[in-house]
């Protein structure tokens, strides 16, 4: 039932006229513009993405310190298959671990704890090489054997890659090696006919400089 007080019925039709959409545009007063951000993965394939929590060794304080619950990641280089771990933090997507799976790195099971694992590692997440301890926690016994097995498979891998990289470089400098024994063998043979022929030459000399003072001789006679 429609209301017969007045001011009532003007406050009916004021807040009609709020509603109403006038179709006007209002620009804004600062234009943003569209920044791209790198992430600095965009060359590399993630093998491995796990929730975690990682811990750095305090050898002055002689304890643990947190560095952060985040990703834990396995990047691998599209063109150099090497591997690398990168760790960020959840929230602010800082980085808070950083370093090569070298060949010689060993992921070991932390004492009294089969959701840890500890490692040694040369690090740049600080963004200068530090020699860290570290330790990372996962949510189950099972993420944890899953990043432990994943580790221990591309050390062993790298180390392959090196051991192959060594053999092409052995090989090319044998390779090398006998490309130059045979050019010296070859420029041998193409200097022995000459050495030979200017022997002869020089012998013709000989025989005709004798020839010639036989003859002086002859004549003087």
């Amino acid at each position: 039932m429609a209301s017969t007080d007045p001011e009532h019925r003007e406050e009916e039709e004021t807040a009609g006229a709020e509603d109403e959409d006038t179709g006007a545009q209002v620009a804004p007063i600062v234009k943003l513009e569209e920044v791209s951000v790198s992430s600095g993965e965009e060359d590399e394939d993630a093998i491995l993405d796990l929730k975690a929590k990682l811990y750095r060794f305090d050898k002055e304080g002689n304890q643990w310190k947190e560095r952060g619950a985040g990703t834990v990641k396995l990047l691998k280089h599209k063109e150099t298959d090497k591997v690398r771990l990168v760790m960020r933090q959840s929230k602010t997507l800082k980085i808070c671990a950083n370093h090569l799976v070298l060949p010689t790195m060993s992921v070991q099971e932390h004492a009294g704890n089969e959701k840890s694992c500890v490692w040694h590692a040369a690090d740049f997440a600080d963004g200068e090489l530090k020699n860290e301890l570290f330790c990372i926690r996962f949510g189950s016994v099972e993420n944890c054997k899953t990043f432990m097995e994943m580790v221990q498979e591309v050390a062993e891998s790298q180390n392959k890659n090196e051991e192959n990289k060594d053999a092409s470089a052995t090989a090319g400098l044998l390779e090398n090696l006998s490309v130059e024994d045979k050019q010296t063998e070859e420029k041998h043979k193409d200097e022995a006919p000459v050495a030979k022929e200017a022997k002869e030459s020089d012998k013709e000399s000989g025989k005709e400089d004798t020839e010639k003072n036989d003859e002086e001789s002859v004549s003087s006679t």
